[in-house]
């Protein structure tokens, strides 16, 4: 962290050199502007076209609904104020020995494209024919990764939950698996609020209250006067689990019918509105599953994919001649795990051990032989030997509670983690006109 004088220094000597640098001189013989500094961030800064880059990027985004979008100079706010977090905990990350390596990163990318239903090389043709540059792109996303790695990390080491606070949740009608889908608009209350900073904060709410009334969409009033970090998402908070969310929130949200938002409620970190979008409940876990045994023949630079198949081909038809299964299992399989117990896989989910197993127990009535087919192994035979109906509903009901407590734990751990760091760090906002122009922290 750097003092304030030792940052006016730096911008001076930034300007200075700018000034003194011959391509500088040129830009300015041909009025030509020079880049501008919107922010400062400890020893770190924001200049205006990384602001221009990320707005554009935003009103792409709301192409389809650009009356989502707040006035410009409220949109660079926003903009803005979620860049100088994204450093705040980028530089904490560095600090901490927090890292996403070449290879996470691109295994990142790889997903990403995926999910867009396209292969890498087509997601940059994507990317680029937007205007947008690749290597932003990957910058980005590689922020985004390290960014989710300081929270695991922080996480990790302050969250913890255990039986007896499972069983709490679940005695006083907890871990329920009602679901809910919320929007959340939040007005932010500085550390040690005056009464009039208080005041002003509650107006603010009020004022957007009336306006969500008025008729004005729930997402574009979260994009303009939300202060909260899913503000640019339209506030949506997804689908939580009722004991996932605060408990003010969850509370909030029991008084609200589909498509209503709540009034302004007063919260420790600021004044709170709440729309409630959609609700579903939970069902009782009921699974089928199968207790299945199978020979593997590998392929590897002994056997090729063609010896592997013949192989299991042959072995089917053994079996199916009247030889023990077990026994070849045993002689010939090569999964470590089952060989020694006559290719026993025990009881599983269908979808215990990925589609092909999953499409093979389709395909074969309990007691027959599979038809001999191909994984990323090799190739398999097996023999569905029973299947039985499970009731998982408690354990499900466990795991739920365990998981709802957790991240409820790690929610309210990393917006504390957040603030701290907004608090301690140096900041000033050079933006023209932003309400919260100077220097903070």
């Amino acid at each position: 962290r750097i003092s304030m004088p030792m940052n006016k220094l730096l911008a001076s000597f930034l300007v200075l050199a700018a000034v003194l640098s011959p391509m500088a001189h040129a830009q300015l013989m041909n009025s030509q502007p020079i880049d501008g500094i919107v922010a400062v961030v400890d020893e770190d800064i924001i200049l205006r076209s990384e602001l221009d880059r990320q707005v554009q990027a935003i009103a792409r985004q709301y192409a389809s609904n650009p009356e989502r979008l707040p006035p410009q100079a409220e949109l660079e706010r926003q903009v803005l104020e979620r860049m100088i977090m994204t450093k705040l905990q980028v530089a904490r990350a560095d600090g901490s020995g927090v890292k996403v390596s070449d290879a996470e990163l691109d295994q990142t990318l790889q997903q990403i494209a995926q999910q867009n239903r396209m292969q890498v090389p087509q997601l940059r043709q994507a990317i680029e024919a937007q205007g947008s540059s690749w290597q932003q792109f990957r910058d980005n996303v590689h922020e985004e990764a390290v960014v989710r790695a300081l929270r695991q990390r922080v996480v990790q080491s302050q969250v913890s939950v255990s039986d007896a606070e499972v069983d709490s949740l679940i005695k006083n009608g907890g871990g329920n698996r009602d679901q809910l889908h919320l929007g959340h608009i939040q007005i932010t209350l500085p550390e040690g609020a005056s009464a009039e900073q208080i005041a002003s904060a509650e107006a603010k709410a009020n004022e957007v209250s009336q306006q969500l009334a008025s008729g004005m969409d729930f997402a574009a009033a979260a994009i303009r006067y939300s202060d909260a970090q899913n503000a640019l998402d339209g506030g949506d908070l997804g689908w939580r689990g009722t004991d996932e969310l605060p408990t003010a929130f969850a509370k909030i949200a029991e008084n609200l019918q589909a498509g209503q938002a709540s009034p302004p409620v007063r919260g420790p970190n600021g004044f709170h509105i709440i729309k409630l979008i959609e609700k579903r409940s939970g069902q009782s876990e009921i699974i089928t599953e199968y207790h299945v045994r199978h020979i593997l023949i590998r392929e590897n630079e002994v056997i090729s994919s063609a010896q592997a198949e013949q192989l299991v081909r042959a072995l089917r038809q053994r079996i199916e001649a009247g030889e023990d299964f077990a026994k070849l299992a045993k002689e010939y399989s090569k999964d470590a795990n089952t060989a020694n117990i006559g290719g026993d896989m025990g009881w599983f989910t269908k979808g215990g051990y990925g589609a092909q197993v999953a499409k093979a127990l389709d395909e074969t009535p309990v007691g027959q032989i599979s038809e001999p087919f191909h994984s990323d192994v090799g190739w398999h035979i097996l023999e569905p030997l029973a299947t039985r109906v499970e009731d998982k509903t408690a354990e499900a009901e466990r795991n739920k509670a365990r998981q709802t407590i957790g991240t409820r734990k790690a929610e309210e751990e990393y917006t504390s983690f957040l603030r701290q760091l907004r608090a301690e760090a140096y900041i000033e906002i050079r933006l023209p006109g932003s309400d919260r122009a100077g220097a903070s922290g």
